[in-house]
């Protein structure tokens, strides 16, 4: 059963954190002294207003939430927030289009990176800011930092399960409210150190901070047109590439391995290994590559090389050169590493380090069987058995993304995309990727898009999100997050509902018994 007032409350509350982090770049907008500040403080006023009437609409209505209600929660929430979002590009006049504005702030909450502007430098640098501060906000989930701070609503007492890292379950700290803040330090603490580290690479105090937020988020937008590659700079690149790969990597296990000393955590690790490895091989193939069909010397291949694998693999979407000038075999382990993705527990996107490991695993084990039919052959992940469900969970979801992927072809095909940039862009938008190859590269504009398509890619983007959001095992990923939080603003969670009971048999709260 629907209620939708119980939806729309948790959403009305929800605008009310979206319109604090809009407060950033009007305090942008104020220190450079531009003219942006009244049509930014119109669309802060939107949003409370919004939040407001909903919450007011919908006080007090019954507090059972069902599990269709989480889930319809999930989707308004990235929609509902894209379409406010919109307002600091209209009202101010820099995108005035609405399908245009809403494509710009999907691909940044979303994590995308794709856009359709022809002229970024001309942004006010609050615009700018605000561009980033989709990407930051969107790389955790908003109702992420809501749990964050949830003390401040007198909800601090409330346990659960903590974070898991990656597919197996490692306990950081009983406490929701305590977990979410660890997770966050670690969030803010990278993109601090990732902004002073820009800083002294070269990169101004604001574009540093940007770009940092950008990485970080595993985003993609820049500052610039031509993204990294406008700064021309081996240190920025380096420096680059290294904050891309922590933000791909699970941030339960950095937090382990920062603040706990326990490195161990980290390399015995099945899936990050897993993501390194994909990192060197393919780094290598592409070094040789380019080294064998370019005038480009061997530090510059091996910088290149690695800067774009590790770009793309995280979904971060930046660009170091044009690599659509690439021979085409190059092409193709480029889409690959839009497929692949990192790890899971990261603000990456795609399918996730962690289900390619599975599937690898259970293609190897169908083998042994054809010889073995009788053999009890179980999947592992370290010294863990993956349950029988969760592979065919796997397997489903796996079908179900290339099925996304095969209608985004022929959609874009129809619409007069040639076969490359059709099905390119369909693995970039699902994938929250940002460019593609062919037309709509790393150093294009998406602008000249039918706004059918337009309005089509940012839908996949949305599924791609939340795809993503549907984890395996239950960690910072947002869908478990908000239909948790759903509970607590409502005040329904019980101390023994921890993510769904975490398997066990415990009371669980009224979303969970539904």
């Amino acid at each position: 059963m629907f209620h939708p007032k119980i939806v729309f409350r948790i959403i009305g509350l929800l605008l009310f954190i979206e319109a604090l982090f809009l407060l950033g770049s009007v305090a942008v907008s104020l220190y450079y002294n531009e003219d942006t500040v009244r049509p930014l403080m119109l669309s802060v006023g939107a949003m409370v207003g919004a939040g407001t009437l909903l919450t007011y609409i919908c006080y007090g209505t019954e507090r059972n939430i069902s599990r269709k209600d989480g889930y319809i929660v999930v989707t308004l929430c990235w929609v509902i927030f894209s379409l406010f979002g919109t307002l600091p590009y209209m009202l101010t006049g820099y995108i005035p289009d609405f399908t245009d504005a809403f494509f710009e702030t999907m691909s940044g909450f979303s994590t995308t990176g794709a856009t359709i502007l022809q002229d970024i430098e001309a942004l006010p640098r609050s615009l700018l800011f605000w561009r980033m501060m989709t990407h930051w906000v969107g790389g955790l989930g908003i109702v992420f930092f809501t749990v964050a701070v949830f003390p401040i609503f007198g909800l601090s007492d409330i346990n659960l399960f903590a974070a898991e890292s990656g597919p197996m379950r490692a306990k950081l700290h009983p406490r929701i409210s305590v977990t979410a803040r660890w997770i966050l330090t670690i969030y803010v603490g990278l993109t601090v150190i990732g902004a002073v580290a820009m800083s002294f690479a070269g990169m101004g105090w604001f574009g540093a901070v940007c770009h940092s937020m950008s990485t970080i988020a595993t985003g993609g937008f820049s500052t610039r047109q031509d993204s990294i590659a406008a700064f021309n700079s081996p240190a920025i690149e380096y420096v680059t590439a290294l904050f891309m790969f922590l933000g791909g990597t699970n941030l339960s296990l950095l937090y382990l391995f920062l603040f706990k000393a326990r490195p161990r955590e980290l390399m015995k690790d099945v899936e990050f290994r897993t993501y390194a490895a994909i990192v060197i091989i393919f780094s290598t193939m592409i070094a040789v590559g380019l080294y064998s069909t370019t005038p480009m010397n061997l530090e510059d291949s091996v910088r290149t090389s690695v800067f774009q694998v590790i770009s793309l693999q995280t979904t971060t979407g930046f660009a170091s050169v044009d690599y659509t000038l690439w021979v085409p075999l190059l092409w193709l382990m480029l889409c690959a590493l839009m497929f692949f993705g990192a790890c899971s527990g990261s603000t990456s996107g795609a399918m996730k380090c962690l289900r390619i490991s599975i599937l690898f695993r259970v293609m190897i084990n169908e083998f042994k069987r054809i010889v073995h039919p009788n053999a009890v052959i179980p999947v592992r992940m370290g010294r863990k058995i993956v349950p029988s469900s969760v592979q065919s969970a796997i397997l489903a979801y796996t079908v179900i993304y290339i099925f996304i992927l095969i209608v985004g072809l022929f959609v874009n095909m129809g619409f007069g995309l040639d076969f490359l940039d059709g099905f390119s862009l369909s693995v970039s938008s699902v994938g929250n990727v940002g460019p593609a190859l062919g037309h709509y590269g790393p150093m294009d504009s998406l602008a000249m898009l039918p706004d059918v398509l337009k309005w089509f890619s940012a839908f996949q983007m949305l599924v791609g999100r939340l795809c993503g959001a549907a984890a395996l095992y239950p960690n910072i990923l947002e869908e478990k997050i908000i239909l948790f939080t759903a509970c607590l603003l409502l005040k329904e969670a019980t101390p023994q509902c921890l993510f769904l009971c975490a398997g066990k048999a415990m009371t669980p709260c009224n979303w969970c018994s539904s």
